[in-house]
């Protein structure tokens, strides 16, 4: 029987394996590779792994992450399968938290772990587990986001309705804002081209005097 149960671990003949020790040796020299690169100043990307969120995200139950689904679907409206930049401002006035447009900016840097520019579901349910584990600042952005929930005449009543409106009148200043900051990102853009034009044409009119005017 002992024989049998050796028999049964053996390898097929014709199979390529890797000793313990190699296979070791060689994630070993990956990982130095990689900090050898880190060190060189390369751009090393990670790599994300598929996985059902049920199953990385524990925390949640399956109704709950259901349900950050539906709100999450929400606002995609677009239906990329992950918020971008102009999404998360509609989501922002919807829940009465207006943003300015550095205010989002500042919520999509910290929540775009992948760094493509949007939020995909799986970076909006590790905003709510960051929330959850209390991880996030209550006043932020993303701390708003979680909390929060859409201002509806019907729930808050005439009772509420003067919160509700200074609530609207706030989130048009702070939309008026955006505006504006959006706007002043535009002309230091343009402004940044136009002195890059400049320090070009200077360059070329240095190159032609040494090279005689020619």
């Amino acid at each position: 029987l002992l024989q049998e149960i050796i028999d049964s671990f053996r390898i097929p003949t014709g199979w390529i394996t890797m000793p313990a020790d190699d296979e070791l040796s060689a994630i070993l020299n990956r990982r130095n590779e990689l900090n050898d690169a880190i060190d060189g100043g390369v751009e090393v990307k990670h790599r994300f792994v598929k996985t059902s969120v049920y199953t990385e995200f524990p925390e949640f139950s399956r109704k709950e992450i259901k349900e950050f689904e539906a709100k999450f679907k929400t606002y995609n409206v677009s239906g990329s399968g992950s918020i971008s930049l102009c999404e998360l401002k509609v989501m922002m006035e919807r829940i009465g938290a207006p943003q300015t447009h550095l205010g989002l900016k500042a919520m999509m840097k910290e929540a775009d772990e992948d760094g493509d520019g949007a939020i995909s579901f799986r970076e909006f349910l590790e905003v709510f587990r960051k929330a959850r584990a209390g991880e996030l600042d209550n006043d932020s952005g993303l701390g708003q986001l979680t909390s929060l929930s859409e201002i509806s005449v019907d729930e808050v009543g005439v009772g509420g309705a003067k919160s509700f409106f200074e609530a609207k009148i706030e989130a048009v200043k702070k939309g008026n804002r955006f505006e504006e900051e959006l706007r002043e990102e535009k002309e230091a853009k343009i402004k940044e081209e136009e002195e890059k034009k400049e320090r070009q044409q200077a360059f070329r009119d240095r190159a032609k005097m040494f090279n005689g005017g020619k």
